[in-house]
């Protein structure tokens, strides 16, 4: 039997994976800082157990791997989908705001990587998962934390495909588009090719037990096009992305 720890777990996409796992038979590890959610969670479903975490805090971070290692006997992958959002904060420079979120999205991703390198690495197997966004790929408007965490997240897990390849340890990156979950309805704009966290937790669980891409991106309707935007020139991007979104000078 496979085993997977996945924080964010209390809500949205990593909630949807944790059930999708747990429902494919693996044991699931579920993290968030949310006790009350992690429970309903555990109760609808045998495979799944609790570890509450804040991963903004180093040291909790290395105690619940502790008791997740001395739970199960291999944990074969990690999916670390912790993150915060709001978009009202985002619209002027925040400073506060801009460092809770790289806080949050981050350095708290960064600090549960931490605690599973040395495991992972002298296993020379194993997995792990970390979710960004497709906010991520280029500068967008009134995204001024967010998005450049995100961006953060992307060279991070560049870097540590080199890294951790040296030890036979997979590593891969999330990029969702918009997924209806509690951080997307604070949005205040249509979103384009608005899925379900259902739909995003089979792909990312295809992604992550069939297939052996470094990225794995959905929907594709909407990640093509935005592929496609990461190319163009400066100036190009610029006109059209203040043409899509009635970008106005004050």
């Amino acid at each position: 039997m496979k085993n997977i720890w996945i924080t964010g777990a209390s809500s949205g996409i990593g909630r949807s994976l944790a059930l999708k796992f747990a429902n494919e038979g693996w044991q699931v590890a579920a993290s968030a800082r949310r006790d009350d959610l992690l429970n309903q969670l555990t109760k609808s479903n045998k495979n799944i157990k609790s570890f509450p975490l804040d991963v903004t805090e180093r040291k909790s971070c290395e105690s619940v791997f502790e008791k997740i290692k001395n739970t199960y006997e291999k944990i074969d992958i990690c999916f670390f989908s912790t993150g915060t959002w709001d978009p009202k904060k985002e619209k002027d420079i925040d400073i506060d705001q801009m460092k809770k979120v790289m806080e949050v999205n981050f350095f708290g991703t960064l600090n549960c990587i931490k605690v599973v390198e040395k495991y992972f690495k002298e296993n020379k197997s194993g997995h792990i998962s970390i979710v960004s966004s497709i906010a991520g790929y280029r500068g967008l408007p009134n995204s001024t934390g967010y998005g450049a965490s995100k961006a953060a997240l992307n060279n991070l897990a560049e870097s540590l495909y080199f890294d951790f390849g040296r030890h036979n340890v997979r590593v891969s990156l999330i990029s969702p588009g918009f997924i209806k979950t509690p951080m997307t309805d604070k949005n205040e704009f249509k979103m384009p090719f608005l899925k379900t966290p259902e739909f995003a937790a089979n792909k990312i669980y295809n992604g992550l037990v069939s297939g052996s891409s470094f990225e794995i991106d959905f929907p594709k309707e909407l990640t093509l096009i935005l592929k496609f935007l990461k190319i163009l020139p400066d100036k190009i991007y610029f006109k059209l992305i203040k043409k899509l979104t009635k970008y106005q000078k004050l």
